[in-house]
């Protein structure tokens, strides 16, 4: 009798597992449908907001170099958000704060000979949330005497004065041998 008992409860066990499998298929498939369609009813307005931040952020790398290639430090500095916390990485040094990031730029770049013509190129702007994007890409200066260049990342955050770099890590290639 025993083990009557026994393949009864396993019979209804195995029922039971029949039942629920086949009640998560249909659960399974309406949420997938009211996820993809929640997803697809947002989609238009995020790709919206999402195409408004990329064109904000390449407006301010663009107006940094048109800043730049008019001699104009002050408007390129107009990039980076006016915060103790600005951070810029070049060499083996890290500076912090709008002020001493400007100092490097102004000791640098002390005339329009060492500024040359910056251009910016093959921007990736990855936005990480509403209010964050990373930039990567490359940069180049053409001077008489040389052409530096290398790569550029970026932290962008929305600000009250619109996008702006909050961290900045430059690198320059190696000059050619």
């Amino acid at each position: 009798m025993h083990e009557n008992t026994s393949a009864y409860t396993d019979s209804k066990r195995i029922d039971s597992t029949k039942i629920s499998a086949s009640l998560k298929i249909p659960v399974a498939c309406f949420l997938a449908v009211y996820v993809l369609s929640a997803t697809a009813a947002a989609a238009p307005g995020e790709q919206q907001k999402n195409a408004s931040a990329i064109t904000e952020i390449r407006a301010v790398l663009r107006a940094q170099q048109e800043a730049w290639n008019r001699g104009d430090i002050d408007g390129f500095m107009n990039g980076y958000a006016r915060s103790g916390s600005t951070t810029f990485v070049s060499e083996d040094t890290v500076r912090r704060g709008w002020e001493n990031v400007r100092e490097r730029y102004l000791k640098k770049y002390s005339d329009r000979a060492k500024m040359g013509v910056l251009t910016f190129s093959d921007p990736e702007i990855t936005l990480v949330s509403s209010d964050a994007a990373v930039v990567l890409g490359h940069w180049k200066l053409k001077r008489t005497q040389d052409r530096p260049h290398g790569r550029f990342t970026l932290i962008f955050r929305k600000t009250a004065d619109g996008w702006r770099i909050v961290y900045d890590h430059t690198s320059a290639a190696a000059p050619p041998q």
